[in-house]
């Protein structure tokens, strides 16, 4: 099943991709009542399999080909970030071997975690404001993770059992501010810099996480094209670490890291940075293309908060 965030009066909504267009869950409910139905991505990630179990059974009530009120193309919608409310945004870094490789950096022996807030989610086809403070942003494509289940302790044989889905993610970095301390908090913080979606793709129509073609897309030049499965730390391995040191939560978010291919992964006198009016699109395999483009807050850029 894949699930998306629609924003209405800066509200996420529930809606669900079924073949070529997107159902309006708010709409829906208030012609085919269910009171057992949830209206955001955030309930039904909480709910679990009963209510993915209850979200198939009223799709199949519904009649798609004759009543069209509640049925949308994607162009059609304001898109959200596909989870909306996470408890913890957790990042690792450096967890691509030829990623590692390219930036001249060691293979890390345990995963490297850092954290964003959830002031960076933003949705497919928002445009996002290059912060005034940076000279280099530069974009990492990413396989996003969706806890389903509260995870503690957790085996990496059991690890998978505890995903509820995953999404495309693009982990945008300011390499100038990141690179100022050891603690790369402040180049990975700053507003819209999470931008997930354009779905939230069930964990039952990922046959493989481990082996996904990811791609980065700027100005139509392929930027970055690789594999899940060139990852030192897999997402089983990553999601028992982290649950030895902390608990996670049903919508907790984690970012596995990004391949070989990024600006700062060339040599200086090539590294082009992101700059006002460039179009990247990043996008994981059966997860969708996330599109952003890209636009300088110097030039008095109005965010527009969602």
């Amino acid at each position: 099943m894949k699930l998306l965030s629609i924003i209405k009066d800066e509200k996420p909504y529930l809606g669900l991709k079924i073949e070529n267009v997107i159902v309006d869950l708010q709409v829906a409910l208030s012609i085919v009542k269910d009171e057992k139905i949830p209206t955001t991505v955030m309930e039904v990630i909480e709910g679990g399999e009963s209510v993915l179990s209850n979200l198939r059974k009223y799709l199949n009530s519904l009649d798609l080909s004759h009543d069209r009120s509640y049925v949308f193309n994607e162009e059609d919608i304001k898109w959200g970030p596909c989870v909306t409310h996470p408890n913890k945004m957790i990042c690792v870094g450096l967890n691509y071997r030829k990623h590692a490789d390219e930036t001249n950096a060691i293979y890390p022996e345990v995963p490297i975690l850092f954290n964003k807030f959830n002031n960076t989610l933003t949705g497919h086809h928002s445009d996002i404001a290059i912060p005034k403070v940076t000279e280099k942003l530069d974009y990492e494509v990413e396989l996003g993770v969706v806890i389903g289940k509260k995870a503690k302790n957790v085996s990496k044989e059991n690890a998978l059992q505890y995903v509820f889905g995953y999404c495309t993610v693009n982990d945008l970095s300011a390499r100038d501010l990141q690179l100022q301390t050891p603690q790369w908090m402040i180049g990975k913080t700053c507003d819209d810099f999470s931008p997930i979606g354009p779905y939230l793709v069930t964990s039952d129509e990922v046959i493989d996480p481990q082996n996904l073609t990811l791609k980065t897309i700027v100005n139509g030049e392929v930027r970055q094209h690789s594999n899940t499965s060139d990852m030192i730390f897999p997402i089983a391995d990553i999601i028992s670490y982290i649950s030895k040191h902390m608990t996670l939560v049903p919508g907790d978010l984690i970012f596995t890291g990004t391949p070989e291919g990024v600006v700062l992964g060339l040599p200086e006198d090539q590294q082009h940075y992101l700059k006002h009016h460039d179009i990247v699109t990043v996008e994981v395999e059966g997860l969708g293309r996330l599109t952003n483009t890209m636009k300088d807050e110097k030039k008095e850029f109005h965010r527009v908060s969602s």
